[in-house]
């Protein structure tokens, strides 16, 4: 196994902490047809969803274990692309997930302290569909 894909993994991992289905889309985008629609149209939900006063905090027992599971699963699939084993690039991308979450939460907690709660979601949805747009594609490490 590369560590590019072993970094590619913890990138996506660390993209669900963010939004737990933006890395499965990124992922979705090479493919076609119902997969790749019914996986934007989740992170796009996700992305809307995210900013309401009633969505629970992501560090709740429910939603950080949607980010590992969603995580470790979009780990899984990029080795299972690039010929790896699974194990080892999903555990990566649980454990980026898992940080990813609380770096996350810790960011929006001092955005809204700061006055720039909107300003701040909105530029962490940036960072996670950015940095899993780069990993799902690959750019992330020049290969000689």
């Amino acid at each position: 196994m590369t560590d590019h894909v072993l970094l590619r993994a913890a990138v996506l991992g660390a993209a669900a902490g963010a939004r737990s289905a933006t890395p499965l889309a990124a992922l979705a985008q090479r493919r076609g047809g119902p997969v790749r629609i019914l996986a934007t149209l989740a992170a796009a939900g996700e992305l809307v969803v995210d900013k309401l006063p009633g969505t629970p905090s992501r560090l709740e027992p429910g939603p950080l274990g949607g980010r590992i599971v969603l995580g470790a699963l979009a780990g899984a699939v990029l080795a299972r692309r690039a010929g790896a084993g699974v194990v080892a690039p999903a555990l990566i991308a649980a454990v980026a997930a898992v940080a990813a979450s609380h770096a996350g939460a810790s960011w929006r907690a001092y955005a809204s302290r700061s006055g720039f709660g909107t300003p701040g979601a909105l530029a962490e949805d940036a960072a996670a569909v950015i940095a899993a747009s780069i990993a799902a594609e690959g750019a992330l490490v020049h290969s000689s």
